[in-house]
């Protein structure tokens, strides 16, 4: 294989991902004091050279004095304060050496560059999102999806800015879920938006964290916060709604109408009440039927004659 494919080919090889590991730091508290004591001794070196009369000596002095000044420097400007839910990226010469969790005052090379990473769980909420289910009818979606950092090096190195990765990847992600399902559902055992909502929660928190796994987050979880039709169309689902909460309430009642007349019919026939041949079987079936399935209250018409009169 010539230079130039060799070339080629790891252009087209992927960097390879930075992962969190733990950066060198020590106790930032004896290193302060250390620094405390070395300003100490180069201001009374500085205040003896100024009562040295001598110019060799105070010269002397005066140059020692400095010297002990750049350590306590350097020793104050590695200290780096680290508050519980933070961390601290640490990075030298643009190369990564580290992650700092460990809460309290912690000392780090001086020369190195603390990048401040919140690893505190946070909340992000979609903005209304207006998209067509899977029957193609426009629908209005937002949900609000709880995650937190669990790699800090992933955050800083593989995004560019991690919050905003998160809040487009979560809205493309809503906006995919809201498409791949109803709104309602038709009965054929097809999961629906309004009547699956933990199934569709469930994934939809696995898709996002599924597209956000390359920037180190973890999702808690996620939860849908707005579900409607959309206003072109909301007067007519809901008559749709309606007629089909009125067929299935007729259904209801039809059934039990029904089971009472064919319950009457069995106790006259077992305890002997009335003799009725068919047709007046029929009548009576049709009559019991009118009175139970009548919305209003039906007016009784009381007959004097006989059974057939």
């Amino acid at each position: 294989m010539t230079a130039q494919a060799l070339e080629q080919t790891s252009r087209d090889l992927p960097a390879r991902p930075i992962i969190e590991r733990e950066g060198r730091s020590a106790p930032g508290i004896p290193v302060l004091i250390s620094g405390i004591a070395l300003i100490l001794v180069a201001a009374a070196l500085l205040i003896v050279s100024g009562l040295v009369s001598g110019g060799a000596g105070k010269i002397a002095l005066i140059v020692v004095g400095i010297l002990v000044l750049i350590p306590a420097e350097l020793s104050f400007h590695g200290l780096t304060p680290v508050v519980p839910g933070e961390a601290r990226v640490v990075q030298l010469f643009g190369g990564y050496r580290g992650t700092i969790r460990a809460p309290g005052l912690m000392w780090v090379n001086p020369f190195t560059q603390r990048r401040k990473v919140s690893t505190r769980i946070r909340n992000h909420e979609t903005s209304m999102a207006k998209v067509n289910d899977a029957d193609g009818n426009p629908i209005e979606i937002a949900a609000v999806v709880v995650w937190q950092v669990h790699d800090t090096a992933q955050a800083i190195y593989a995004v560019d800015d991690f919050p905003k990765f998160v809040a487009i990847q979560t809205e493309t992600a809503v906006r995919h879920i809201a498409s791949r399902y109803p709104y309602t559902s038709h009965g054929d055992g097809q999961l629906s938006l309004r009547d699956n909502a933990e199934e569709v929660t469930q994934r939809l928190s696995a898709e996002i964290a599924d597209r956000v796994r390359s920037a180190g987050v973890t999702i808690i979880e996620s939860r849908l916060t707005r579900l409607s039709n959309a206003p072109e169309i909301a007067q007519a689902m809901l008559r749709q709604q309606q007629a089909s909460a009125v067929v299935g309430a007729r259904q209801r009642i039809v059934e039990g109408a029904v089971g009472m007349v064919q319950l009457a019919l069995q106790r006259l026939e077992e305890e002997g009440v009335v003799e009725l041949d068919e047709d007046r079987k029929a009548t009576m079936v049709s009559n019991l039927l009118v009175v139970l399935c009548s919305e209003q209250a039906t007016q009784p018409i009381v007959n004097t004659g006989t059974l057939y009169q």
